[in-house]
């Protein structure tokens, strides 16, 4: 059940075309997840809070000049597609690039962003293969380890770009040992959706 608009978070400061977007949105995850299985059946039930919201509000550290955002495993669209559905009427000269290698999940991600006229485009490849995306930010929800996201955001990001990860209960232990072999400048913030977890900052990422 998706929530009503008097249910919203005070931090959720979106237009009524966005939320009205995002809803649809939801209905689509709902139509096409039999088929597919984008999301579990447990996450389907919690599809507004445990999804959308939780990729929302990464949304909100968006500098106003980014121009490209790339999102690495972009599933069933999240955050990759949330982040583009708040663009369309926040962000506007927002480019988003999703990036995922399972082709059904990919035709889902395409006909959405036709469906909804977002400026997407679909990458249908590994991360490992992907040729260098030069992104304002880079993004990643339940993909690798800090790690592993920390030498993909070093390719795919402008030297000035920033990478955003959100991170469960063990966010403190990825962090220890990403800078074993990465430096990088961190802003962790608490998540607005889950109190256990937290959204990693990242920018200046480059060996140790």
């Amino acid at each position: 059940m998706i929530s009503a608009p008097e249910d919203l978070p005070d931090w959720l400061d979106v237009s009524r075309e966005t939320l009205e977007d995002l809803r649809a949105f939801c209905r689509l995850v709902e139509k096409w997840n039999p088929a597919i299985n984008l999301i579990s059946k447990a996450g389907l039930a919690g599809l507004w809070d445990r999804h959308v919201l939780d990729s929302a509000q990464i949304f909100l550290l968006v500098p106003p000049e980014a121009k490209v955002w790339c999102d690495l495993g972009s599933g069933g669209g999240f955050p990759g597609l949330v982040i583009a559905v708040m663009a369309k009427h926040e962000l506007p000269t927002l480019d988003v690039v999703l990036v995922e290698s399972d082709r059904r999940k990919a035709v889902f991600l395409s006909e959405v962003a036709r469906l909804m006229r977002l400026r997407v485009q679909v990458r249908v490849e590994r991360i490992e293969n992907l040729a260098p995306q030069n992104a304002d930010i880079l993004s990643a929800r339940a993909l690798a380890p800090l790690v592993t996201l920390c030498g993909f955001a070093a390719r795919h990001m402008k030297p000035d770009g920033m990478a955003i990860f959100p991170k469960g209960v063990n966010a403190e232990e990825e962090i220890r040992e990403a800078r074993q072999a990465w430096a990088f400048d961190l802003t962790q913030y608490s998540s607005r959706t889950e109190s256990a977890s937290s959204v990693l900052l990242l920018r200046g990422i480059h060996h140790v």
